[in-house]
């Protein structure tokens, strides 16, 4: 537990103001107990108050979004946007539509993205929102309708310079156009307001890739400086089906990996061919589909229902799905079944005694915070090259990403060698971000 005064005080007060926020808790534990050796050498962060204003957002929104389904049946939903820490940008973050979507979830996230922000080395603040709206299941002009009656809200509190959403579980190119167009019709402005847009308004060029493609890029830049080894002929298994996961599973197929298994929340599929990838985009991506409907057109796939994916063997385990999702008894399966390496391409999927799990077998663990910085990455270069009213190449993006994803693993490995904790990439990124930032606040007063 804590060994800082300091730490454990900022914590038990945040325990003790709402200790029904759980996995805001949790992230907040992680951050706390890894950045405490820079506590304990700095003692400038407590005269500054920086982790009681650190663990505070700039503001909290929370909103009713209320909109009229097919059968012309009056909808409810709840709705937030947690504006984090804009000490180093504007405010920065996807907005998901789910059904387990809370204030608590959403504030975790926002003070996750915060540090994550941080790492890629851009001016990007740190924050998230979203919905207990599910978009599965509904039609085209369902989600138009809940989109525009969601922007009618959050467009009060966003703008290119001082908010920038973006997508994330539950919102893809189909959302971000309607909320974008919104957008536009209410401010009657053409800005950068949102990334993760269609090229035909302002999109980049890979951002759809980038969160994916750029988990792989990190974990080949790990295995390279750590174990003198990469993705070639190494077994690879991802949770979850949806873009993170369908492009991790695209670049680690190209890097050399063998992608044998992944997932959605019916259960998971094991092709011992290795994932036929065209597929499972046309059963995932365009026809919005189950992943059980991949074995009927593959002869030596499986189908497994309703259990996770982390019983299967591998060399590599990329969690893409959701927070929490490695819990203890999955690090063992995979612990036991030799995984070399855990990168999370997911916010948070390992539980705390999962991560303690890999740390003791020795299980090289990259966090998510450093690990999928990728989406964040692309989305910051978005909003450059909407500033600047032009369009870079996929090959000059995809330059970019790998430079900044290579950059996050030097600066963790920096970090953590800083304040002799070896090659500890999971506490050096905590450290790496919170300097950033921290340092950001002090320099600029008490605000």
């Amino acid at each position: 537990m804590f060994k800082t005064k300091y730490a454990k005080k900022v914590f038990e007060a945040a325990e003790a103001r709402a200790p029904w926020e759980n996995e805001f808790l949790q992230a907040v534990k992680e951050v706390l107990l890894s950045i405490e050796p820079v506590l304990a050498a700095n003692p400038k962060y407590e005269q500054h108050a920086i982790l009681e204003r650190m663990i505070n957002p700039d503001r909290q929104i929370a909103f009713r979004v209320t909109w009229v389904d097919d059968a012309g049946k009056i909808q409810v939903n709840r709705a937030y946007r947690f504006e984090f820490n804009g000490a180093i940008g504007p405010y920065k973050g996807g907005l998901r539509f789910h059904p387990s979507v809370n204030s608590s979830v959403i504030k975790f996230l926002g003070f996750e993205q915060v540090f994550k922000n941080a790492l890629t080395g851009l001016w990007l603040g740190g924050g998230k929102g979203g919905s207990d709206f599910d978009p599965k299941g509904k039609s085209d002009a369902e989600v138009m309708r809940f989109c525009q009656a969601f922007m009618s809200e959050l467009y009060r509190h966003i703008g290119e310079n001082t908010d920038v959403p973006a997508g994330d579980i539950g919102v893809g190119k189909r959302e971000i156009g309607y909320l974008y167009g919104q957008y536009r019709k209410l401010t009657n402005e053409f800005t950068g307001v949102l990334t993760g847009k269609s090229l035909d308004f302002g999109g980049s060029l890979g951002r759809t890739e980038a969160t994916g493609y750029g988990l792989c890029y990190y974990t080949a830049e790990v295995m390279n400086q750590l174990m003198n080894d990469g993705f070639e002929d190494k077994t690879v298994v991802i949770s979850g089906s949806g873009n993170v996961a369908i492009f991790a599973a695209e670049k680690a197929t190209e890097l050399g990996g063998k992608v044998v298994a992944m997932s959605d929340s019916s259960g998971y599929i094991y092709d011992p061919d290795g994932i036929h990838l065209g597929l499972i985009k046309e059963i995932k991506l365009e026809k919005r589909g189950r992943i059980a409907e991949y074995v009927k057109l593959r002869k030596n796939a499986k189908f497994i229902a309703d259990k996770k994916v982390w019983e299967v063997a591998c060399d590599i385990a990329l969690p893409c799905a959701t927070q929490n999702e490695i819990g203890a008894d999955d690090a063992r399966k995979l612990i036991k079944n030799g995984v070399k390496i855990v990168a999370e391409g997911a916010n948070m999927p390992s539980t705390p005694k999962a991560i303690d799990l890999f740390r003791e077998s020795k299980v090289v663990f990259c966090p998510s915070k450093a690990a999928n910085a990728g989406g964040v990455a692309v989305s910051g270069l978005e909003m450059a090259q909407n500033s600047m009213r032009v369009a870079w190449s996929v090959e000059e993006v995809d330059q970019r990403l790998q430079t900044i994803m290579k950059n996050i693993v030097n600066q963790s490995l920096s970090a953590a060698d800083k304040y002799g904790l070896g090659n500890d990439l999971f506490n050096g990124a905590n450290i790496s971000g919170f300097e950033r930032v921290a340092d950001a606040m002090i320099e600029q007063g008490v605000i």
